[in-house]
């Protein structure tokens, strides 16, 4: 009897070594697929009717410079120890500071002839954010936004308190005029003239790249953390002082260590009625999802059944990276240690 036991036992002991080392095998290769990055960076350019035909060789080339002149700032940054914030704010300065983005100093125009900036930033490691709306003389907004979150208890400031607190805080400020561009008043004055047409202009229809567009960046440093900002001139002959989701936390920005870091482009509306950016996050915390299915799902079904036009681009806390959009064209890259790639066109 007690050398049936034993060998009982033996074989228990037996599997149980098995066992223990298979799990630690699956344990082991698990780690190997969840494996960090040292860091990784993406950015966009907005996202639209962006077309091969609709666009020469030189103006391609263009966009491509500059994208990836702004993911050199970024990587540059990160690779030497930098954090994520400091590359995001970095990087949308460049890209504000361009004439071809919709941000900044290529900011559209609102239906009185103006321009009204919008740009939020959020610290995916302390779940700190701020932002800003409606600015006018604040030459890089996102700058305006980081300040907020750091030097004031508050997350959103707006139009002329906005451009007060920046005064204050010895931000760089310009005349309205330093965002005037042609091809931005141009469209406006299309725009104006559809109206007074009365031709329908259906909350449905695919962005014009000029009418929408925004800028935004996510990245993840060498210390684990996440960032996002995100950075824009809103719609084309706006009004009433409107503000779409880019400076709104959780909708067009949202940044968190545990899940991802979040930049939106697209029909602002729709991305605050999803609450897009803070969906992402929920997506990836509560359904295991990772973020190539949350941001295909949410961008390529979710939004699309709405209506809702546009795209976003989200890094997790390992680095895998996510870019869908649902238009003919997003303005995007990303730079890993190992790679590095623009896109344009879909």
């Amino acid at each position: 009897m007690k050398t049936r036991y034993s060998l009982l036992f033996l074989a228990f002991s037996v599997s149980l070594v098995f066992y223990l080392g298979s799990c630690s095998g699956k344990k082991q290769q698990q780690s190997t697929e969840k494996e960090r990055l040292p860091y990784a960076l993406v950015i966009h350019g907005g996202a639209g009717t962006i077309k091969p035909k609709n666009m020469d060789a030189e103006t391609k080339a263009q966009y491509e410079k500059a994208l990836n002149e702004a993911l050199d700032i970024g990587e540059n940054i990160l690779k030497n120890g930098g954090t994520a914030l400091d590359a995001v704010e970095n990087v949308i300065v460049y890209l504000e500071n361009s004439p071809l983005f919709n941000a900044g100093k290529g900011a559209v125009f609102t239906y009185e002839g103006h321009n009204e900036l919008d740009a939020s930033i959020m610290d995916g490691k302390t779940h700190k954010a701020g932002a800003v709306g409606g600015v006018t003389i604040v030459k890089n907004p996102i700058r305006a936004a980081r300040a907020v979150m750091e030097k004031s208890p508050h997350v959103l400031l707006t139009c002329a308190g906005a451009n007060r607190f920046a005064i204050e805080q010895g931000l760089d400020t310009v005349s309205p005029e330093y965002f005037y561009t042609e091809s931005r008043w141009e469209a406006l004055q299309r725009r104006l003239e559809k109206e007074k047409k009365k031709e329908p202009v259906g909350a449905r229809e695919e962005p014009d790249a000029h009418k929408f567009g925004t800028v935004g960046c996510v990245a993840l440093d060498k210390q684990g953390n996440l960032a996002a900002g995100t950075s824009t001139g809103g719609l084309t002959a706006k009004r009433w002082n409107r503000i779409g989701d880019s400076p709104i936390i959780g909708a067009g920005t949202y940044a968190d260590n545990a899940t991802c870091a979040v930049s939106c482009t697209g029909h602002g509306e729709y991305f605050i009625r999803e609450a897009v950016a803070h969906d992402m996050s929920a997506r990836m915390a509560y359904l295991g999802e990772s973020v190539q299915e949350a941001g295909e799902h949410i961008i390529n079904e979710k939004l699309k059944a709405i209506g809702g036009a546009g795209g976003l681009i989200a890094i997790d806390q390992y680095g895998q990276i996510a870019m869908p959009f649902n238009t003919s064209g997003m303005y995007r890259g990303y730079v890993t240690p190992d790679e590095r790639k623009v896109g344009i066109f879909k």
